[in-house]
């Protein structure tokens, strides 16, 4: 994907190239947009679209091992630019024992290598048994700075969880279907106003074919938010996908059942 490597703590050891140039496989970053007053470094490119699309690389000792290894996405905008590059910072032991329930920090960085956002999901329970443990992903913009949480509602039986800002005030509701399987159709969790009457956007788990979906857990989402959203809770919405990707599509013992097959 055309990185470099270099000395500095970055996920995977790598950076994206500094200038706005195609990588190795065709794909341009977005360019950089000037710097806006009171908006977190790195969100500028948030408030010029309404649109991220998400697209979680194959790993190939993964498919063909079953051995967890750390997951890595692309964010790109409806022109197909790259927006950010998203890598899991775990350890193997973490991710091969705890499986798709485990803590872990995602780093979101830019086209100029800088982390501009940083997930934080902690180890907690998702049953409906336990609903004084449930899911919560903490969203950081800048690395240090909390902007929103992400935090699972207790259901009998839909998926729902409650976008909150930095000071814990309920912003936006999140509603997924009551069951979360499909097959050769996309999986829709609508984002709505807090008293859950009027539709706001959406994150839509897409379907990438049947080959892809039995055999791996590589997952494409795509998210859709009114432009003039504050760039704090789009960045939320993109860390409520991660969430919701690892809650309930990332195990990919569970593909089959999920793609029609049983």
């Amino acid at each position: 994907y055309g990185f470099q490597a270099q000395p500095m703590g970055f996920p995977g050891g790598f950076v994206p190239p500094v200038q706005n140039q195609p990588t190795m496989d065709g794909t341009i970053w977005m360019p950089i947009p000037p710097s806006i007053p009171n908006c977190p470094p790195g969100l500028e490119y948030l408030t010029q679209i309404d649109q991220v699309l998400i697209h979680q690389q194959l790993e190939l000792l993964e498919i063909v091992t079953g051995f967890e290894t750390s997951n890595k996405y692309e964010l790109k905008n409806a022109l197909g630019q790259r927006v950010y590059f998203a890598a899991e910072d775990t350890d193997c032991l973490t991710r091969n024992c705890c499986g798709p329930s485990r803590p872990f920090t995602i780093r979101i960085i830019d086209n100029l290598g800088h982390e501009v956002i940083t997930l934080h999901r902690p180890l907690r329970c998702s049953s409906c048994c336990y609903p004084c443990c449930l899911q919560e992903l903490e969203v950081q913009a800048p690395p240090g700075t909390t902007v929103g949480y992400v935090v699972q509602n207790w259901h009998a039986c839909l998926p729902k969880f409650t976008i909150q800002d930095e000071k814990r005030k309920d912003i936006l509701k999140i509603i997924g279907p009551c069951v979360v399987c499909s097959c050769c159709e996309d999986i829709n969790f609508e984002v709505k106003s807090v008293d859950e009457t009027c539709a706001v956007g959406r994150i839509s788990k897409q379907w990438t074919g049947l080959v892809q979906e039995m055999f791996t857990d590589a997952d494409n989402f795509g998210i859709s938010f009114p432009m003039d959203l504050d760039v704090k809770m789009k960045a939320v919405m993109i860390g409520a996908s991660f969430l919701i990707d690892f809650m309930f599509f990332e195990h990919s013992a569970d593909k089959q059942q999920r793609a029609g097959v049983w």
